[in-house]
């Protein structure tokens, strides 16, 4: 049976078509273009009829309409009596366009690998460096090069000043460590990728969060994992509801995020990382503890879930200086049960054999002087949030949202309108916003009224933004009523 592309799926993997210059419909059939080119579109899938991809782009059917007889013209589409628009069959297949063999790369990702300057695009949270980073490349070049240039070997687990270093970090937050339970990865994301490749196969049932990030979600789905989803409550993840997974499902992996949940930006109580480790060490479920979206943090944050689960727990804890120091400092690593750290380590020379020592060195630096470098990044994003919390509620003072308790964005609410339509209106003002729906792990439009919106930018652009962000809320109207407040008619 030919595969059939659902018309919301098709709005995601569209990304920021409407960008550029040319008739809007040229710009469509030369994005619908590109899919079918780099193989996401593959021949004989079906694709929306024009009416219902017309209403999802916010747009004239008669755009959607010219694009696809542009399409057809080029032999790129075909119609058939009957079943619809269809990429033409008699395209030769290509290969796999390298996204998730379970998905389409989530728009956080895509937009790394496609920029446009004349858009300021939401998609993901910007990290620029920190003085103390410079600073400590700086010593590392003066005192610990002759030494670093020294080195005969990969070390595949990670350079030993680094593994001892990451244990005094945890053993200062109340967790016991060893470095044997340390491997140091190339940022977080690879670290919970050793994960999901160890633990996960084709049907593994995993728990996570919802909304969760997309990014750890498509590394499950990868794997071909199916992802259930628990919701969350003040306190973290919906701890009944762990415990009906795990009763019901017998789950391969609990995937979490306590400090700080993205994109909520809630912080897991101690007592829910508590139930959590203790759920773990009953059933025999591991838990991965993700830590590395951290940011503004709060005054008094506990201790990672591992020091709260009693012994038999099995539980890897994921950190990164990425969001503390530097995006730049792909520098991550993964603490766990050392015949699992031993395991995970395996995968990591499978994977590159080892990070790179250079910035391993840093990295030794950085962590000394952690605490620090952690205050520096809070204080300068608790600024940045509090001015864009200001540009909101004094432009946009309808639109909804808790401020979080720590992390890097907002997690706004649009009260009577869907945020993949408005995400289509605000790329006309040149924002590329990622819709609510795009970071949750089902597949049934939940969370579709909220998105998320980092707050990291310089004043200039937080002040550019949401006038842009203004202006789309107002022209929405012109596509859909937006639901009025009792005192102002929003339009």
């Amino acid at each position: 049976m030919d595969p059939v592309r659902r018309t919301d799926e098709l709005v995601d993997v569209l990304g920021a078509w409407s960008t550029g210059s040319g008739a809007l419909y040229r710009r469509l059939a030369a994005s619908l273009r590109g899919l079918v080119d780099q193989g996401t579109l593959v021949p004989g899938e079906r694709l929306p009829s024009e009416r219902n991809l017309a209403v999802a782009l916010r747009i004239s059917r008669t755009t959607v309409v010219s694009a696809y007889d542009h399409l057809r013209d080029e032999g790129i589409l075909e119609s058939r009596q009957g079943s619809g628009t269809r990429v033409c069959s008699t395209r030769a297949p290509v290969r796999s366009d390298g996204w998730s063999a379970n998905g389409n790369g989530n728009p956080m990702y895509r937009n790394l690998l496609h920029t446009d300057d004349s858009v300021i695009s939401t998609a993901c949270l910007r990290t620029p460096a920190l003085s103390g980073v410079e600073q400590a490349i700086r010593e590392v070049v003066a005192e610990d090069l002759p030494a670093l240039m020294a080195e005969g070997t990969y070390h595949p687990r990670g350079l030993p000043a680094l593994r001892e270093a990451i244990t005094h970090f945890y053993e200062r937050q109340g967790l016991p460590t060893h470095p044997d339970q340390i491997v140091v990865t190339t940022g977080a994301h690879q670290a919970v990728a050793l994960v999901a490749q160890l633990y996960l196969r084709p049907g593994s049932p995993v728990v996570a969060e919802d909304p969760s990030f997309a990014g750890c979600l498509d590394l499950f789905r990868d794997r071909g994992a199916e992802i259930h989803p628990v919701p969350l409550d003040a306190q973290g993840i919906d701890a009944n509801g762990v415990r009906r997974a795990i009763t019901e499902l017998h789950p391969h992996l609990i995937y979490v995020m306590p400090s700080y949940h993205n994109p909520t930006g809630t912080l897991m109580s101690a007592a829910r990382r508590r139930e959590l480790g203790e759920l773990s060490a009953r059933h025999g479920v591991p838990v991965l503890e993700d830590s590395a979206y951290t940011g503004i943090r709060a005054d008094e944050e506990p201790s990672p879930l591992a020091a709260h689960a009693p012994r038999g727990a099995e539980v890897i804890t994921v950190d990164s200086l990425s969001k503390v120091g530097w995006a730049g400092l792909r520098l991550g690593w993964l603490r766990a049960p050392t015949e699992m750290a031993l395991r995970l380590s395996r995968r990591k020379v499978l994977a590159d054999l080892a990070s790179p020592l250079l910035d391993q060195a840093v990295a030794v630096r950085l962590l000394n002087g952690y605490d620090q470098l952690a205050r520096h990044r809070s204080a300068e994003l608790r600024e940045a949030l509090e001015h864009m919390e200001q540009l909101l509620r004094r432009d946009l003072p309808y639109w909804e949202w808790r401020t979080p308790e720590g992390g890097a964005a907002l997690w706004i609410r649009l009260p009577g309108a869907s945020a993949r339509a408005f995400a289509q209106v605000a790329l006309c003002h040149d924002v590329e916003l990622v819709p609510g729906s795009a970071m949750s792990a089902t597949t049934d439009g939940s969370h579709g009224e909220y998105f998320r919106l980092p707050f990291a930018f310089d004043r200039a652009t937080r002040e550019e933004l949401v006038w842009r962000l203004a202006r789309a809320w107002r022209e929405l109207d012109r596509h859909g009523p937006v639901e009025s407040h009792p005192d102002v008619l929003v339009v």
